[in-house]
């Protein structure tokens, strides 16, 4: 043994902090604070001074126990990892049909289909101009169409995700589907991914197709109709992405999104559904973006939030009530069209974050998504991206492996605070619809998107190739763009004309009759009419139409 380390004594924990901050001010004078995108000050280290763990039962627990900080299943990723469910959509339904099960070979293990633009907008493919049909999203108006785009695909065994806002055509095609096909109802799983109208009255004007009293109520009955006919199906989707990214912090996008899921609980239990009846069906899905440390105590403290606040607040009794289940899709609008290879790393990185931070379900985009539909080839590098982390990097050997850090601990407990101030004020204002209808929470979000960009203007938060390191070089690296086959699409589009010329007009006028009936009735529900008219042969386009004549247009509130 060395006889000088056995006479060295070591310095006490303040002796050792005081000589630690003389050292780093005089290296770096004055600079102790950097603020995250959520204005939360960051300090440059982190010890038993800010979080000692006396709370450690109470604030984290173990997985899978009340509050679930730590993760709201016993095991997480050590027995079944995150369901890799891409987020794809492109051309016809024949075009999305060999994509999907080109990814379901390469890994994925369940599946995801977002519709065209045209589609987003309410109208049939044949109201649109062809050359921007199928260019971002799978063009599907009939039940016969979606039986195309999941020709072979077993989705009575597998999840399926439906990027499908109100009034929810793309699960009632698929419903039709089912039933040609002899799949109980009871067996399907899944989500109708895009349920969530707040977000898009917020935030995503394009996917709004109905008034706002309107899209509530059809809401309410579609979550009823769910629950009481397609038992495994989680009709509610409350959706953080559209407000991060049009903008807000990631504490806000927090607060905003817990707030909405209080708002459609309290909807349904004012309709007489009881909390368990509803709660266990609710789902989460947010943007994951490239700030690992804050995104991961986003949803470290979200998870734990909304126990407290299903138990608590909405007075759910069944624990699977109190379970935050979210999917995550690493963020799109951190990835740049310049250097467009660089965001392979970015997507890396943002995917490690969910990982660490206890998602259920993943979506990794390509790198080539800030310019256009996926290329196949970028499609099946964010498959691989997420096989890698889970099989080569070993992240899912330990759960939580964060819990505990000194920093990761403190900065949960401050968004957490951060989060419920947020949630009190959007209380104070009446709750999220009265708050939406107000412009309180798109004047939020618009000052912080105008504060971040104010930054990378500045050069005070660099964008590698866009802000710094820039490259001139007329070698530097493009990504292609993709277009779907214009004389398929054209063959598409007379396809649909077809089939609206030869269907029962009978059978399709007492379908619309009944829809409209329904929509003003409060006794009837909306979407079970939806499912019917779709099985008699109307279109999407003609379903929104109708719902659009008896309950009003959406017109989104736009503020400065």
């Amino acid at each position: 043994m060395n006889d000088r380390a056995d006479n060295l004594s070591s310095p006490s924990s303040d002796e050792a902090h005081v000589s630690w901050r003389r050292d780093y001010e005089a290296r770096l004078a004055g600079n102790w604070g950097i603020c995250n995108r959520s204005g939360l000050e960051i300090k440059p280290l982190y010890t038993p001074a800010d979080w000692d763990g006396s709370r450690y039962m109470q604030d984290l627990s173990v997985p899978g126990q009340f509050p679930y900080t730590r993760g709201i299943h016993t095991t997480m990723h050590r027995e079944r990892t995150w369901t890799q469910r891409q987020l794809i959509g492109l051309g016809t339904p024949d075009d999305y049909n060999r994509r999907v099960r080109t990814l379901l070979d390469a890994g994925a293990n369940a599946i995801s289909l977002i519709p065209c633009n045209s589609v987003f907008r309410g109208l049939d493919c044949d109201e649109v101009d062809l050359p921007l049909l199928g260019t971002c999203g799978t063009v599907v108006n009939t039940v016969d169409e979606m039986g195309r785009a999941l020709d072979r695909v077993p989705f009575e065994r597998i999840s399926t995700a439906l990027n499908d806002p109100s009034p929810f055509t793309l699960f009632a095609f698929l419903l039709g589907v089912a039933k040609r096909r002899g799949i109980p109802w009871e067996r399907i799983t899944g989500t109708s991914n895009q349920s969530d109208y707040i977000s898009h009255f917020v935030a995503n004007h394009m996917f709004y197709r109905l008034s706002l009293p309107g899209a509530r109520r059809v809401l309410l009955d579609h979550i009823e109709f769910c629950r009481n006919h397609v038992p495994r199906w989680n009709p509610v989707s409350v959706v953080g992405q559209h407000m991060q990214q049009a903008g807000a912090t990631p504490a806000e996008t927090m607060g905003f999104t817990l707030s909405t899921a209080i708002q459609y609980a309290q909807d349904c239990i004012e309709r007489g559904m009881t909390p368990d009846f509803v709660l266990r069906r609710f789902t989460f899905f947010f943007d994951i973006s490239i700030s690992v440390f804050e995104e991961i105590a986003k949803f470290r403290a979200g998870r734990r939030l909304w126990a407290r606040i299903a138990r608590e607040r909405l007075g759910a009794r069944d624990p699977n009530s109190w379970l935050f289940k979210f999917h995550g899709q690493t963020s799109g609008v951190d990835l740049t069209h310049q250097q467009p290879l660089n965001n392979i790393a970015r997507v890396t990185t943002q995917a490690i974050a969910g990982i660490l931070s206890g998602l259920q379900s993943m979506h990794t985009d390509a790198y080539d998504e800030a310019i256009s539909c996926p290329s196949e080839d970028a499609a099946l590098i964010a498959i691989a991206t997420q096989n890698i982390l889970r099989e080569e990097a070993h992240l899912c050997d330990v759960i939580d492996p964060l819990g505990g850090s000194y920093y990761v601990e403190t900065l949960t407990d401050q968004m957490e605070a951060k989060v419920a101030a947020v949630i009190a004020q959007i209380d104070a204002a009446g709750g999220m619809y009265r708050a939406i209808e107000r412009g309180l929470i798109q004047d939020m979000i618009g000052k912080s998107a105008r504060a971040f960009q104010d930054k990378v203007e500045r050069g005070e938060q660099k964008v590698v190739g866009v802000n710094s390191y820039r490259r001139e070089s007329a070698a530097e690296e493009r990504a292609s763009t993709q277009r779907p086959d214009a004389a398929k699409m054209r063959q598409h589009v007379e396809k649909l004309l077809a089939f609206k010329a030869t269907r029962s007009q009978s059978a399709v006028r007492a379908g619309l009759s009944a829809l409209a009936r329904a929509a003003n009735s409060s006794g009837d529900n909306i979407f079970g009419r939806i499912v019917e008219a779709a099985a008699a042969g109307v279109t999407h386009g003609e379903v929104v139409a109708c719902l659009r004549r008896e309950m009003g247009f959406g017109q989104p509130l736009i503020t400065e």
